[in-house]
């Protein structure tokens, strides 16, 4: 045998496809958003209300998914399971392209065109419809991208010992951000020059191309054809702390069931801080560029357009520097990782406050309002970053997954309540004219909607100081 056989570095493969599918995920769930102002509201007569609604339920659906995708991941194999999670959410995203034909055939209008010129009754048939149809689909889309984290989670697990998994995992998370990049620069154009239901199928059958490509190559790293021994050996470095406790003789670590962790005010503050953060998150992704064309009438295929929401996440890139932020305090003053995060989240908490003026600097530039909004969302990228962090703080390891599903599942339902309150909101300002801090209509709502978005850190970060005031680890004795 050859011991200084060089190491193959198939790992960083698999992190790359991991990356991929991020990416793919991402762009899946901006196509809505970014052709519904545009494309899509005047064909299918749909107001804010409708648009709110679809986005608060795909949220809903998103959450309770999380749930169960990791134990149907597990169940499957990372192969299997992380296969069939793409093609279940691109064969989503694609269905969004039938929902308008559906709408046709189930209203007995014959052609898009037919739809648009509905009015009374008729539109309000043609939106009811269409909404539904939409809804339909989000929740497959919702249902397949669920699978996306615990896969890739998985994975990174089984392809590199613990001291490469931060970095891997950053790696293929950074995917979220390159998306969010790439979406506004090419979705717009694609519905703009061949319809937005195309937008929907190109965007979609990426994931079905990388689906092709998984089954080729993955494998798990003891049967790979791509990984040689010397890897394998790096790959299982760490293999014998990870060694199953029954081998070692010692007790296997507790199941916790669901209800069990509602017990301990940990899990209530994990449950405040993403029930009223994770929706500010969801409403600029999903709201912003409806918020451009109300508010400046900028469509997202025009070039400002593009460069807006591309600007807007260039600088949520930001935010991967703040998961370092805990780390640097804990050096400077030994505080132990509890305290230290909660330090970090209170001064992130502090810059989604600049929303605030989003809407008065509006008046002079909308680069104003991109780019507060824009470190806002990089605030909320390193609030997020840090809170799950705090579950590790403080549960065994064994009841990690569940808490965080608990998180997730909060996360999802107070984004459901954000999306449907403001839809419904900006539809009722705008029908009655609303008066609000000088701002009338459709702006008064935006302005109501920011203040809570600024705010919600703060609130958050209070109540969870106020449950978990100090670092108090739970045990599986207790």
């Amino acid at each position: 045998m050859n011991t200084q056989e060089t190491k193959s570095n198939f790992r960083w493969v698999i992190c790359a496809m991991l990356f991929a599918a991020t990416t793919i995920n991402y762009l899946d769930r901006q196509v809505l958003s970014l052709t519904f102002e545009e494309f899509i509201r005047p064909e299918f007569h749909w107001t804010d209300a409708h648009y709110g609604t679809i986005t608060a339920f795909f949220s809903l659906c998103y959450a309770f998914f999380m749930l169960f995708a990791g134990r149907i991941i597990d169940w499957l194999g990372t192969r299997k399971g992380y296969m069939w999670a793409i093609v279940v959410w691109s064969a989503g995203a694609c269905a969004h392209a039938l929902c308008g034909r559906l709408t046709g055939v189930l209203t007995g209008f014959g052609s898009a065109t037919a739809m648009l010129q509905a009015t009374g009754d008729a539109a309000v048939l043609v939106s009811t419809v269409s909404m539904w149809a939409f809804l339909a689909a989000r929740c497959v889309l919702a249902f397949g991208e669920a699978g996306n984290f615990p896969a890739a989670i998985k994975v990174t697990a089984e392809y590199f010992p613990k001291k490469d998994r931060a970095f891997a995992t950053s790696v293929f998370n950074s995917g979220a951000s390159i998306g969010a990049l790439i979406a506004p620069l090419t979705i717009p154009p694609l519905a703009k020059h061949f319809g937005w239901e195309w937008a929907f199928v190109i965007i979609g059958a990426l994931g079905f191309l990388w689906a092709g490509i998984w089954l080729f190559l993955y494998d798990g790293p003891h049967r790979s054809r791509f990984v040689n021994r010397a890897e394998l050996e790096y790959i299982e470095s760490d293999c014998t702390a990870e060694a199953p406790a029954e081998k070692s003789g010692e007790p296997a670590p507790s199941k916790v069931s669901l209800w069990r962790c509602f017990r301990y005010r940990q899990t209530w503050s994990l449950i405040v801080g993403k029930g009223l953060t994770d929706g500010v998150w969801w409403f600029f992704l999903f709201w912003t560029p409806s918020y451009l064309k109300a508010q400046f009438d900028i469509n997202t295929s025009d070039p400002m357009g593009m460069m807006l929401i591309f600007t807007l996440y260039a600088i949520v890139m930001l935010s991967l520097v703040g998961g370092k932020l805990p780390t640097w305090i804990i050096r400077r003053t030994g505080w132990d990782p509890y305290r230290s995060r909660m330090r970090a989240m209170l001064m992130f908490a502090f810059f989604p406050l600049c929303v605030l003026l989003a809407q008065p600097l509006g008046q002079y530039s909308p680069w104003w309002p991109v780019v507060l909004i824009g470190i806002g969302c990089a605030a909320h990228q390193s609030w997020s970053a840090n809170i799950f962090s705090t579950t590790g703080d403080m549960f065994p390891k064994s009841w990690i997954a569940t808490v965080t599903g608990i998180g997730g599942m909060a996360g999802g339902i107070g984004s459901f309540f954000i999306q449907k309150g403001a839809g419904n909101l900006f539809t009722y300002a705008d029908q009655v004219q609303m008066h609000f801090l000088g701002y009338v209509g459709k702006s008064a709502g935006y302005e109501i909607a920011f203040i809570c978005c600024s705010v919600a850190y703060l609130v958050a970060w209070i109540i969870m100081k106020a449950l978990v005031p100090s670092y108090k680890p739970i045990t599986d004795a207790e």
